[in-house]
C-alpha cells in the first residue's frame, strides 16, 4: 500500500485507535513505559495493521466531522483496552479480600502499574498474573483483539454500541464471582480460626485473644496463601477466559448489523 496524501487521514485514524488501546491495555499501560515508547509501539502496530486493511473513503464535513471520527476511534480503543485491563483487577480485588481476613488491609503499598495504593496480597497476585499473561502468550491475543476490530468495523465506519449495558452487567457479575471463588479458601480458613478463638475465649478468658488471634491468623493466612499461589495457573485460566469472552462480546456489540 502506497503512502499518499489522500491516505494520510486514514493512517492517522488507525494510529489513534491503536494508541488509545495501548494507553490503557494490560502490560502496555505500565507507568514505567515512557510516552515515547508507547507511541512507538502504537506506530509499529499500526504499520502492521495498515497493509492488512483496505483503505476506505472517509465521509465527513470539515474539521468538525474529522474531529468526530477521531473521537470515535479513541472511544473504540479506550473501550476495548479498558475492559481488558479491568479483567486484571479481579486479582487485586481477591487479594484485598484476603488481606481483610488476615488483618493486613492497612498494610498497603504502591502499585506502579496502576498508579494506586493496593494491599500486599493484591499486588503479589497482580504481578504473578502479569507473568502468567506473558508466559501463556495472552498478550498476543490482546494485540490480536485490536487488530480484529479493523476487520469488523473499519476506520470511519459507524459503530453501534448494542447490548453494552448487558455486557457490562455480565462482566461485573463474573468479576465478583471469580473474585469470591479465589478468596473462598482464605475465608473458610479464617472463619474456622475465629470459631476456635471464640471457643478458647470461653474456655480461657484470661488469654488475650486479640494478640493471640492476630498471630494465628497471620500464620494460617500465609500458609493458605502459599497453597493458593500454586493454583494461580488455574485462576489465570478463569480470568483469561473471562477476558476473551468480554473482548468477543464488545467487538460483536460494536459491529454494525448486517
Amino acid at each position: 500500500m502506497d503512502f499518499t496524501v489522500e491516505n494520510f487521514e486514514y493512517y492517522m485514524l488507525v494510529v489513534v485507535r491503536i494508541a488509545a488501546f495501548v494507553g490503557v491495555a494490560p502490560l502496555f499501560n505500565y507507568r514505567g513505559l515512557s510516552a515515547q515508547m508507547k507511541v512507538g509501539i502504537s506506530i509499529v502496530l499500526s504499520a502492521i495493521v495498515i497493509p492488512l486493511t483496505p483503505v476506505v473513503e472517509l465521509n465527513y464535513t470539515g474539521i468538525i466531522g474529522f474531529s468526530a471520527l477521531i473521537l470515535k476511534e479513541i472511544m473504540v480503543g479506550l473501550i476495548l483496552g479498558f475492559m481488558c485491563s479491568a479483567c486484571t483487577y479481579i486479582l487485586n480485588f481477591a487479594g484485598q479480600l484476603m488481606d481483610i481476613d488476615m488483618g493486613l488491609s492497612m498494610a498497603s503499598t504502591f502499585d506502579p502499574i496502576n498508579n494506586q495504593q493496593v494491599t500486599v496480597t493484591g499486588l503479589i497476585y497482580n504481578n504473578l498474573f502479569m507473568l502468567m499473561l506473558i508466559a501463556t502468550n495472552m498478550h498476543y491475543y490482546i494485540i490480536r483483539a485490536i487488530v480484529d476490530t479493523f476487520k469488523y468495523f473499519n476506520v470511519g465506519q459507524e459503530v453501534f454500541p448494542r447490548n453494552m449495558v448487558e455486557v457490562g452487567i455480565n462482566f461485573i457479575v463474573n468479576f465478583f464471582i471469580i473474585g469470591f471463588r479465589i478468596t473462598l479458601p482464605m475465608f473458610c480458613g479464617m472463619f474456622l480460626i475465629n470459631i476456635i478463638l471464640g471457643i478458647l475465649a470461653r474456655i480461657a478468658p484470661q488469654m488475650n485473644m486479640f494478640v493471640v488471634g492476630m498471630q494465628i491468623k497471620l500464620i494460617v493466612g500465609f500458609l493458605i496463601l502459599v497453597l493458593l499461589v500454586q493454583t494461580l495457573p488455574t485462576v489465570s485460566d478463569f480470568v483469561f477466559d473471562e477476558m476473551k469472552e468480554l473482548i468477543t462480546d464488545i467487538i460483536h456489540g460494536l459491529t454494525p448489523p448486517a
